[in-house]
């Protein structure tokens, strides 16, 4: 071997230890997710509708559905979709169901539908996150406004919040979550189109 070949390879080698550790400590971006198309709690008795599932932190995607449902008296609705996912920079979840029947008519919407994300730039987190609801109907009233957490009160102690959002975010993590129609009572929390995200910036 020449001078000259031992003298690249020594090169080489010292290049690839340099590096190495910064290879090593490399960190990526987590994620966090769900996405669920109807909730409820009614008089100790929990179902989850077309629900993701958790995220996992590393991130992908995950999606589930139900071409309907009919649970007598509680909620019908049809076309319920769920998606969760993550990946590189940025994170998002989304839920939506059609043809919504809750509490045998007190509250009917053609479209329910939430979004939420999350996005890393510069290392810095940003959250965001919207409901769209079409045709929404409480107590026989239509409901055009949704800003942020309007809230109604409904006879028999019933409340709903339209549009819930609560959000974090702060240095390099944020969360976003947003629920299109939350809806309480005696025994009763139900909450449809609900989806979280967010993410951690490495």
């Amino acid at each position: 071997m020449t001078p000259n070949h031992k003298s690249a390879i020594s090169i080489c080698l010292t290049a690839i230890l340099a590096f190495a550790p910064v290879t090593a400590s490399a960190q990526a971006n987590t994620f966090s997710g769900q996405a669920v198309a109807v909730r409820a709690s009614v008089i100790g008795v929990a179902l989850a509708l077309s629900d993701t599932g958790p995220l996992p932190a590393s991130g992908g995607s995950l999606q589930t559905s139900l071409a309907s449902v009919n649970v007598l008296g509680l909620v019908s609705a049809d076309v319920l979709r769920s998606t969760a996912s993550g990946g590189s920079s940025s994170s998002q979840s989304q839920s939506a169901v059609a043809n919504l029947n809750l509490l045998g008519g007190l509250i009917t919407a053609d479209l329910v539908n939430s979004a939420a994300s999350g996005t890393c730039s510069g290392g810095q987190a940003a959250v965001a996150g919207n409901s769209e609801l079409v045709n929404l109907v409480v107590a026989g009233q239509p409901v055009l406004v949704v800003n942020p957490n309007l809230a109604l009160s409904l006879p028999g102690g019933i409340s709903v919040v339209v549009n819930e959002q609560s959000s974090s975010a702060g240095g390099n993590s944020g969360s976003m979550t947003v629920n299109a129609l939350h809806v309480t009572g005696p025994a009763i929390d139900i909450v449809v189109a609900s989806a979280q995200s967010g993410i951690t910036c490495a």
